[in-house]
């Protein structure tokens, strides 16, 4: 083989080797995607069959429940214009609780039920995920009344 062949034969190995890490780092990051859905599409069946997505929203008061084992929980999440039944079967963050901002991924069962494998809760006292911020400004835009609005003007027309 003269120079030049054994040179074009090494550019071509370089670039399918390339090739080949490129399609193999892309599959890796596309097997870890997992989509935000709101409970209004989780409930629209806008979400992927049986892939891993991710549904948040607020927690809504009164359904956070142990069950027996100690480590299952069920609760609601909702945007204030639908609500999806959520079992997480672990420990909780810290500030996991009942009327705040959450994050939970896993796959939505055949029971309607969301089974999360992790489950994310807001960080601090003002912070709120993007995604949960945005769905629940999108509820509210479209015409729902959120509970702390419905409270506030209860709250102004007993004062009247």
């Amino acid at each position: 083989m003269k120079a030049r062949q054994k040179r074009l034969v090494f550019v071509g190995l370089a670039v399918v080797g390339v090739g080949a890490a490129a399609t193999l780092a892309l599959s890796a990051l596309q097997s870890n995607i997992a989509y935000f859905f709101s409970p209004t599409q989780v409930l629209a069946n806008e979400h992927p069959g049986d892939a891993v997505f991710r549904v948040g929203g607020l927690v809504v008061d009164d359904t956070l429940k142990r069950q027996q084992d100690g480590l299952t929980v069920r609760f609601d999440v909702t945007d204030n214009a639908a609500t999806v039944p959520v079992s997480y079967t672990g420990i909780l963050p810290d500030l996991f609780g009942e009327g705040q901002g959450v994050v939970a991924k896993g796959r939505i069962g055949n029971d309607g039920v969301f089974y999360a494998e992790e489950v994310l809760a807001k960080h601090d006292e003002s912070y709120m995920p993007p995604e949960v911020a945005d769905t629940l400004q999108t509820a509210h835009v479209d015409g729902v009344i959120d509970a702390t609005t419905r409270s506030l003007s209860q709250t102004e027309g007993a004062g009247r």
